[in-house]
């Protein structure tokens, strides 16, 4: 019988798992027999994104991981196409791909002028790509890891709502690789290939390259176009390890990003037919790197150092009027047209420092971690907008240093208490082209406390108290009131009681997490409409940030794999959350006029895109010899698109489906994503009007998620 190297899944998602490298050898590959892999556990992932890599079902803390099989039975090459196979985790768009993250209603949903602060951290093989969402792709990915909750002693300013965590497969011990081509809907052609192994005695490598491309889904009316949506996308990964003996180890990691993607993403009528005569775009040129290095001092000590470099370039443009010059020549109007083209250059500079001393981890006596960190980060902005008398430019310096430290002290049999901490100075410069400067200094905290308890048949009990941060900032837009220019640091508190382990003669996997958040000073979005010179619509959208008092919210996650037969696994996650405003009074609000009105009390409505119920479900069914069927069935709840209006997204029901055919290396397959045709919307506005042929009056826009897709895929493992 061949064999292979493989991974299982964790949460919805089953795998054979590609090769990874020593840098995430505790990803806990095993060998075993094609004919036994239904039936490997949950329990043989590990987090990686931990200080120690730990046993999925050994971690005290929400956690989802989405495993490299998972991620091709669902044809994704973008992080967006997973996110909602993770209870209580969610994404908007804004541009040509999901890629603002919300961890329990926690999270930005987009960014325009403003410099912004994310609560959800993206770390993709060591390098700190947080708020960068649009990098999130997925070639030769080996696993994805979901942290909910703040992570204040393991990232701190950064991750206040919960970490991403991705990590790409890497050499293994054979020289291995594959090969794989999808064609689609619309254009849709995808290929990735990967090759990795031994390049000496103490030496490994892997390569992978992968693209993206399709028309997307907008059909410009106007240009006689279907492709003003494109996706065109190219990643190259490389890492090379060094291992000379059993007490260094060196990990040296590239990613190259070239994403070209078009942007014409609102239509004036709600669909997917546009008008405009200028589409936009969405790109980003990346260059990243890291050197992971381990050095066994002695038996029971490790120190871990981690240097990243990264260098993006960015540009976001969009047709701002989302129609034709002379469109009130064809439709009557009931009052004039404008013409507007905005357009976004930026370009971020990041390099990071983390070194930690970690002792062995031992049942019967404490374990440590005491680490120093530094990050400094530059961020460029030239706007360029029609209605502009000159380009806006800013530039946004931040330096933060930190130390943090953690414990881990078994107490009695079965028990063991786990305490971090981590402080962290920061220190900003903003300056821009109207001459504001703004020096923000802070000093913040985050930590958690975890008692965990293991029964004695393995299943793990725990709870859980972590604080979490959000460092305060700076409003762009001198339209802005003087006493909105800064906001101040945002705190959350989050309380948790969870469950993992496997029940009934280990057929069932099953983790589950009761929690409660509690923010202070929350950070939200509001805007204001300001009417421009000659210009017959209120046509400059000035959004900014400001500090509501509060926010709560609580919930339910569950993930759970069942072994139903020899042939047959079901899978599935469910997500459960109410929230709420404590105390807001929103100016921005339609009902509120923003410069004389009242404000609009929204005092007990939900948080954005906090949807009260997510779930997925789903099963992997072997026909017949090489034969599988996959079928998904994921859905969500109605959610607020912002704290600005009162526009919802509806709930949503999505099906998927995949049948293939495996023989030797070679696997063949046909899939459908989105059967039913459904309308996902992932974007939304609602506090302004831009349609002459209505008058400007306030009114819902929308954009759209993919619609049904269908699709062949053919791939080869060697």
């Amino acid at each position: 019988m061949k064999h292979r190297l493989f991974c299982t899944v964790a949460g919805p998602a089953i795998c054979f798992c590609l090769p990874v490298s020593m840098l995430v050898s505790a990803l806990a590959c095993s060998a075993v027999d094609d004919e036994e892999q239904w039936l490997e556990p949950d329990e043989h992932l590990l987090v990686t994104a931990e200080f120690r890599p730990t046993r999925l079902f050994d971690s005290a803390g929400s956690v989802s991981v989405i495993t490299a099989e998972t991620a091709r039975q669902r044809q994704a090459s973008h992080l967006e196409s997973l996110l909602n196979l993770a209870p209580n985790v969610n994404y908007a768009a804004g541009a040509s791909r999901g890629q603002f993250f919300q961890i329990r209603g926690v999270g930005e949903r987009s960014q325009f002028v403003d410099p912004i602060n994310p609560s959800v951290g993206l770390i993709i093989d060591g390098i700190d790509l947080t708020g960068l969402g649009g990098a999130a792709t997925l070639v030769d990915l080996a696993q994805v890891e979901l942290l909910r909750g703040p992570q204040g002693t393991l990232m701190g300013a950064n991750a206040m709502a919960g970490l991403i965590h991705m990590v790409s497969a890497g050499p293994g011990d054979v020289t291995a690789g594959f090969g794989e081509l999808r064609l689609g809907q619309r254009g849709l052609r995808e290929v990735q290939a990967a090759v990795g192994g031994p390049a000496g005695a103490h030496t490994g490598y892997r390569l992978a390259y992968g693209s993206a491309r399709s028309d997307g889904a907008q059909r410009n009316a106007f240009l006689g176009r279907d492709d003003t949506a494109r996706i065109d996308e190219q990643t190259l990964r490389g890492r090379f390890s060094w291992q000379p003996n059993a007490e260094f180890q060196l990990d040296l990691v590239g990613l190259v990003l070239d994403i070209d993607n078009g942007y014409d993403g609102f239509s004036l009528d709600n669909t997917r037919t546009t008008l405009s005569d200028q589409p936009g775009y969405d790109r980003q040129d990346t260059l990243a790197g890291a050197a992971h290095m381990r050095w066994q001092a002695r038996p029971e000590l490790d120190f871990e150092l981690s240097i990243t470099r990264l260098s993006a370039d960015l540009e976001y443009g969009f047709d701002a009027d989302w129609a034709f010059v002379g469109l009130c020549d064809v439709f009557e109007c009931l009052a004039p047209e404008y013409s507007a083209f905005d357009n976004y250059q930026r370009s971020h500079d990041n390099t990071t420092v983390d070194l930690r001393a970690v002792s062995a981890a031992h049942a019967d006596r404490p374990a440590w971690v005491l680490g120093a960190y530094h990050r400094d980060q530059s961020q460029f902005l030239r706007r360029e907008f029609t209605f502009l008398p000159a380009p806006f430019e800013r530039d946004f310096d931040t330096v933060s240093r930190a130390v943090y430290g953690q414990l881990d002290w078994p107490l009695t049999t079965g028990w063991n208490l786990q305490t971090g901490l981590r402080h962290e100075q920061r220190r900003a410069r903003y300056r821009d082209s109207e001459g504001a400067e703004f020096r923000p200094d802070e000093n913040m905290w985050g930590g958690r406390l975890a008692l965990e308890y293991r029964g004695s048949r393995g299943q793990l009990f725990y709870g859980l108290v972590s604080r979490g941060y959000k460092a305060g900032g700076v409003n762009s837009n001198a339209a802005v009131p003087e006493a909105l220019r800064e906001f101040e640091t945002e705190t959350l508190w989050n309380y948790e009681l969870g469950t993992k382990g496997r029940l009934f003669g280990d057929r069932l996997d099953l983790r589950a997490a009761l929690f409660w958040q509690d923010r202070k000073s929350l950070q939200t979005q509001q805007a204001l409409l300001l009417p421009q010179a000659g210009a017959s619509c209120p046509c400059e959208f000035v959004q900014y940030t400001a500090n509501a008092t509060a926010g709560q919210s609580f919930g339910l996650e569950a993930e759970f794999n069942w072994h139903a037969g020899s042939n047959l696994m079901v899978f599935g996650s469910l997500g459960l959350m109410r929230s709420r405003f404590d105390g807001f009074e929103n100016f921005s609000h339609v009902d509120a006029d923003p410069v004389s009105g009242q404000p609009f009390d929204m005092d007990g409505r939900a948080l954005p895109h906090a949807p009260e119920y997510m779930f997925a479900v789903g099963s992997l069914w072997r026909l017949a010899d090489g034969w599988t069927l996959r079928a998904e069935l994921e859905g969500k709840d109605s959610f607020y698109f912002s704290s600005r209006h009162e526009v919802r997204a509806p709930a949503i029901l999505q099906l998927h489906a995949r049948l293939a055919y495996q023989v030797g290396g070679w696997e063949l397959a046909v899939w459908g994503r989105n059967l039913g045709d459904e309308d996902v919307q992932v974007r939304g506005f609602g506090a302004f009007g831009n349609d002459p042929r209505k008058g400007y009056i306030v009114e819902p826009y929308l954009q759209f998620a993919e619609p049904r897709t269908l699709g062949l895929s053919a791939r080869y493992d060697f």
